[in-house]
């Protein structure tokens, strides 16, 4: 048996609007108790001045997203793809990202190698490759070529009610979390407008259906009103991005009970250093016509009681923007909105009621920040920080 006490802390426990001060005791990796007087333990941390909150989620990070050729990327060795996720894991656990949900890439062997704590990694619920109709946003190919990738590391284009369902079969064979398709256009993709629906409703039901009769569910890349409309209407449970909701959509969000997963970071970061990086000019067009339009999404989606998760997106060299994500968020939401999304709402879009919380019986996924996140935000993403994964310091420092 193994144990930890953190001491002297303030603590917001993921849920509730007011920090609390106490301790946290942690025994084999589980939270025993929260608050009242310190309990003797192998390790003590004193966190006088500082915040435990729980573990953030990312419910929208890409491991196998090494890059923003997403051509080059399915060109590329699995095996050299999983040595750069797994530098990709390391870092955003060290950021306090303790779990992500990676909606486009992962597999048996990479999630294998995590449990088995062949690297440092975050929690990791993968979906295997993402579904893509022909001329879809997983299709790379541009208009004048023929090129395949030939690997599907992130996306696989699957046409026809059958194929899709041999394809959800597989996944969740596999071991996958839930089973992400593209329900219209996106902004890397180089040949689908980026307002269209994708696939037809006898194929989403069909991926819809196998999903739910193994327990699952579906997330669906969509940023359009009208395709967010045709993923929940035919059973999708998360949209992703959702930049061009509108009051309606959302109202029927909200009724079918479906979560929202914007990811803010990923269209300020390829604003500002797109360009740069040799991004298509069609993609930068494309970023620019949902840029702003995401925070209007949020606002849109919190109006209507949609539940509002936290997702990032970042490709290549722009992860290093991931704790940019949460200030963007703040800057829509407010810190405590904005923290809940990252922790308890993400956790309960994943069906992890064991994760996003500072409470007994929760798994010890905890960050503990050098300042209080709620009077002075800019410690989530500036501030110094003490990574526990179940119930083990993986980063940071700590007084003893």
């Amino acid at each position: 048996m193994t144990s930890l006490s953190i001491v002297n802390a303030t603590i917001f426990d993921g849920v509730s609007d007011d920090l609390s001060e106490g301790a946290v005791h942690v025994v084999d990796g589980r939270i025993t108790a929260v608050g009242g007087a310190p309990q003797q333990a192998d390790r003590t941390i004193d966190a006088r001045g500082r915040t435990v909150l729980p573990g953030l989620i990312d419910a929208h990070c890409h491991a196998y997203g090494i890059g923003l050729d997403m051509l080059e990327i399915e060109s590329r060795p699995l095996s050299y793809v999983a040595l750069v996720a797994a530098r990709r894991l390391r870092a955003a656990l060290s950021r306090g990202f303790t779990t992500i949900r990676d909606p486009s890439g992962g597999d048996a062997g990479l999630d294998r190698a995590i449990r088995e704590g062949l690297l440092p990694s975050p929690r990791y619920l993968w979906t295997g490759a993402a579904l893509s109709q022909t001329g879809g946003h997983g299709d790379f190919r541009a208009a004048d070529s023929d090129v395949c990738g030939c690997n599907t590391h992130t996306c696989e284009v699957v046409d026809g009610v059958d194929n899709l369902r041999v394809a959800v079969r597989e996944r969740l064979r596999r071991g996958a979390h839930a089973i992400k398709i593209m329900a219209s256009g996106g902004v890397v993709s180089l040949t689908d407008p980026i307002r269209i629906p994708q696939y037809s409703p006898e194929e989403i039901r069909a991926v819809t259906s196998e999903a739910a009769r193994r327990g699952s569910y579906v997330a669906a890349h969509a940023y359009s009103a009208e395709s967010i409309r045709h993923a929940i209407d035919n059973g999708v449970r998360t949209i992703e991005h959702g930049n061009l909701l509108d009051a309606p959509t959302a109202a029927a969000m909200a009724a079918a009970g479906a979560f929202l997963v914007p990811t803010l970071a990923a269209y300020d970061a390829m604003d500002r250093r797109g360009a740069a990086l040799g991004m298509a000019a069609v993609s930068r067009a494309k970023n620019r016509e949902v840029l702003d339009a995401g925070r209007q999404a949020v606002v849109l989606a919190r109006e209507a009681g949609v539940q509002v998760g936290f997702g990032t997106d970042l490709m290549g060299v722009l992860e290093d923007e991931q704790l940019n994500g949460l200030r963007l968020q703040v800057e829509v939401d407010g810190a405590l909105t904005a923290l809940k999304s990252a922790t308890s709402v993400n956790a309960a879009l994943l069906g992890r009621d064991d994760l996003g919380r500072v409470a007994p019986g929760a798994v010890a996924d905890l960050l503990i920040l050098d300042g209080d996140p709620l009077a002075s935000p800019s410690v989530l993403w500036a501030g110094g920080r003490t990574v526990v994964q179940g119930g083990v310091v993986v980063s940071g420092s700590s007084s003893e």
